[in-house]
């Protein structure tokens, strides 16, 4: 969320940031914030003015009655009903005004840090820094002719049961998975020092809209409805029933309610700071979280992009990280965090690089973003694994997540402020199972197990027999 006086005091600020992000017309959109902003002002000034004077009529009614003045008791209960319709006139124009003001500032990018460069998509990235020789030499299958061919990866079988984008691990091979997230998840906790947490899987639209999913990308979200028991009694009552015996169809009425599947951790992570004021002592080192969940994505805008395999599914196990730190802070801990991320494919052995993303690439929270990109030998490319991103005050103004400072030795209240939140991929666990099974595939067909998760697979080398 923007701070509308800073868009009040400095327009072309916000004309500039949102152009580098690919916001057609940004100078029209400012304009439109601006206007709205005078609207919303004027009516509230109107509105307080008649009150204050609805106000004062009021108390000179008594007077005037006291006095025997009828004639102008009887003015003034006129002018106070006629005060009563400018208030709620103002109001009216104050509530219609102020929605479409917020939910056009909900609407936009945050605005990204000056270090990031300009760009409008992939191509601007700039590569940081590379780990690891990338393997160029011996089989180079990819994970799913791998995984099928070890009979331990059917896709066929999900499809029967969920549809495309779906996928049955069995085996050795879903034993591996798990090793991979409970592996990622001691480290992050044993090692760097994250509290681990169990949160929810499905949360409020609320929630979702304080971390940026709402209300731009509900395309990409799955939903669920909760219906209340009246609902469905009046649902199958036999007034709803047709001729044919079929359920007449009709909207959901305001009693029914909705969660949504959380598409990363991060939603119910960062959210468990909304509403709150935090003490500077608790944020004298960032608040760090994480946790292991299923992931659940609608891909609505990612037709015919890697249909086939683990890449790109509808639901996928990550460890998330999550921060919570004073503005002074997150620079440092973006930093600290990306290095977290990258702590995992270094252990792994798996070469990766890091890139920093240009501005038209991030994405709509952050105001900086590093991307951590695996070796896929198959590709003969890096792809994702993990984004880690600084976002700033701009989750923390839509969840109204605050923090006090402590007072100075002058004394004096000190007032809130925002809190800066990160999140980041610690790593994906579908993903980091691909970059496994296809840098360490072997001539026959076995994928050998990396040494750090052999403990996590009671000892086993290799997944797979020899062929």
């Amino acid at each position: 969320m923007h701070d509308i006086r800073a868009i009040r005091e400095n327009p072309q600020v916000y004309v500039a940031g949102w152009s580098s992000r690919g916001v057609d017309e940004a100078d029209g959109l400012t304009a439109d914030i601006l206007r709205l902003d005078g609207e919303l002002r004027h009516a509230q000034t109107t509105g307080q003015d008649a009150l204050a004077k609805r106000n004062a009529a009021s108390k000179l009614i008594g007077a005037a009655m006291g006095r025997k003045d009828m004639a102008e008791a009887d003015r003034l209960k006129a002018e106070v009903e006629a005060l009563k319709g400018d208030i709620a006139a103002a109001a009216e124009v104050e509530a219609r005004v102020g929605k479409e003001l917020r939910d056009l500032l909900a609407a936009q990018k945050n605005l990204a840090a000056e270090d990031v460069p300009d760009g409008e998509d992939e191509a601007g990235n700039v590569e940081v820094s590379t780990w690891g020789e990338p393997r160029r030499t011996g089989p180079a299958k990819d994970h799913a002719d791998l995984g099928e061919a070890l009979g331990m990866l059917d896709f066929e079988a999900a499809a029967k049961i969920s549809g495309a984008r779906f996928a049955v691990l069995k085996g050795q091979l879903a034993r591996l998975e798990r090793a991979v997230g409970q592996f990622m998840l001691d480290l992050q906790t044993d090692q760097h020092g994250y509290l681990e947490v169990n949160p929810p899987l499905l949360v409020r639209d609320e929630a979702m809209f304080g971390t940026g999913q709402l209300p731009k990308f509900e395309e990409d979200l799955f939903k669920t409805t909760t219906l209340d028991g009246d609902y469905v009694r009046r649902l199958l009552s036999i007034e709803n029933i047709d001729e044919d015996g079929l359920v007449d169809t009709f909207e959901f009425d305001a009693q029914a309610g909705r969660r949504y599947l959380i598409p990363t951790a991060e939603v119910s992570l960062t959210n468990l700071v909304r509403e709150t004021i935090l003490t500077e002592d608790e944020l004298a080192t960032p608040m760090r979280m994480t946790a292991l969940t299923p992931c659940f994505r609608a891909e609505a805008g990612s037709a015919g992009r890697d249909t086939r395999g683990l890449i790109r599914q509808h639901q996928f196990s990550k460890v998330e990280m999550v921060s919570i730190a004073r503005p002074e802070d997150s620079d440092a801990e973006h930093e600290r965090m990306t290095a977290c991320a990258e702590a995992v494919l270094k252990a792994l052995e798996l070469p990766f690089r890091r890139m920093l993303l240009c501005k038209g690439d991030m994405g709509f929270s952050a105001q900086k973003t590093f991307d951590l990109e695996v070796w896929l030998p198959s590709q003969e490319t890096y792809r994702e694994i993990s984004s880690c991103s600084n976002c700033g005050d701009f989750q923390a103004r839509r969840m109204d997540a605050r923090f006090k400072r402590a007072n100075s030795s002058g004394g004096g209240e000190k007032k809130t402020e925002f809190v800066h939140t990160l999140n980041g991929s610690g790593l994906a666990v579908g993903r980091t199972l691909v970059a496994i099974m296809e840098n360490y595939q072997q001539e026959d067909g076995r994928i050998a197990v990396p040494t750090v998760l052999q403990p996590y697979m009671g000892g086993l080398t290799h997944v797979g027999a020899a062929k």
